[in-house]
């Protein structure tokens, strides 16, 4: 497989990466890792090309209070050999930091869970104005200085998952090598988006993008129609490989970052990333998935803009992100936004803190019954 330039480090990584938080399980049990099949994967993946593999201190685990089976298990996979030949990226979990002693202390769990004296790339992960702002109080900053004076890190980066605005204003206020965020073709304009994408790129930041299948619902939620148009335009290319192809086009991306599941989901996908810089990104191609855009947003509950003139709202709810999820749930069949609703979403920020005001409706120019619909959202993602 080729290998692309990590923005200034004078690393090269490969454009696919490798998401640890998807191995195949035993007994549906999240924190069990079949080690066979997983080893099996991995290997395959670092033997024909791939040196990125990303993971974090609770993936694999029963929820993210505590350390999973990932970093473990990767340690373990990256033996005999294997370590030097890969680039681990893992990140601080932002939400369980309290002081800034539990910066080192979870840094050292990591190296010591990870089985290594350095860590290549450390994020601080899914970062959002909440996580942010405590972050920066407790000396986060100082934080990754010392740990890459020390040498326990080599590089210094951050996931992502909140408005563009406050991404402009991290990527401004550290000494980045790198950053992650979500970026598909249904997510252009979705918290970073492209407007972040290339004003990190311009700041001379490599950028990884994570769920460039929408967690999977861009294969398996495609709507019927969205997929006959696209294999009736290029039926030698796979769904994979339309949203895989859409994203290596802006020269502003880095590295693909898939959680794959299995051996051949890991063999698909470096086949189909080696193949793709013999193949040119046409007009045609272009009509094309913007007309599958637009078949998926038009299953949406909500015809929400996110324009942001219902907001600010006085209890600090989130309107736009919450229809957002909710339309999420109808267009693709994602079961995961539940997740995210429930899970990303500050208790202040949630549909569930509406206290019918009606503040909002007014300003909006979509006439959208705003009230009305976050209760439909609450009930429907709160469960």
């Amino acid at each position: 497989m080729r290998q692309t330039a990590f923005g200034n480090t004078g690393l090269e990584v490969s454009p696919l990466g490798f998401g640890c938080m998807r191995f195949p399980v035993l007994d549906n049990d999240n924190s069990r890792i079949d080690e066979q099949a997983a080893m099996e994967m991995v290997h395959y993946a670092i033997d024909h090309g791939v040196n990125y593999f990303d993971t974090a201190y609770p993936y694999h685990g029963f929820d993210f209070s505590k350390g999973g089976a990932s970093e473990p298990f990767l340690a373990k996979a990256l033996k005999n050999g294997y370590r030097e030949k890969v680039y681990i990226a893992t990140k601080l979990p932002s939400w369980l930091v309290q002081t800034r002693e539990d910066m080192d202390r979870f840094l050292d769990e990591q190296l010591e869970r990870l089985e290594t004296e350095y860590i290549d790339f450390y994020l601080l992960h899914g970062l959002d104005r909440i996580s942010w702002k405590k972050l920066l109080e407790l000396g986060v900053l100082e934080f990754l200085d010392s740990a890459l004076e020390a040498g326990k890190i080599r590089f210094a980066g951050f996931s992502y998952h909140d408005e563009i605005d406050l991404f402009k204003e991290i990527v401004d206020a550290y000494e980045w090598t790198f950053c992650q965020i979500q970026y598909n073709y249904m997510d252009e304009e979705y918290q970073a988006g492209t407007e972040g994408l290339k004003y990190a790129a311009e700041k001379g930041l490599a950028v990884v993008a994570m769920e460039p299948l929408r967690g999977g619902t861009l294969v398996k939620g495609l709507p019927p129609v969205a997929r006959k148009v696209l294999e009736e335009t290029a039926p030698a290319r796979s769904v994979v490989g339309w949203a895989f192809h859409w994203l290596l086009k802006h020269p502003e991306v880095t590295l693909v970052l898939s959680g794959m599941s299995d051996l051949q989901q890991v063999m698909e996908n470096i086949k189909l990333v080696g193949s793709l810089p013999q193949e040119e990104w046409t007009s045609t191609d272009e009509d094309t998935i913007r007309e599958a855009i637009n078949i998926i947003r038009g299953k949406q509950k909500v015809d929400c803009t996110a324009c942001n003139y219902c907001m600010p709202c006085p209890e600090g709810v989130n309107i736009p992100r919450n229809f957002a999820l909710y339309n999420d749930y109808h267009m693709l069949q994602d079961p995961a936004a539940k997740l995210r609703y429930q899970r990303l979403l500050s208790d202040m920020a949630k549909a569930s803190n509406c206290i019918q005001c009606g503040l909002c409706e007014p300003q909006c120019p979509q006439s959208i019954p705003i009230r009305a619909e976050l209760k439909h959202v609450d009930e429907l993602l709160s469960t």
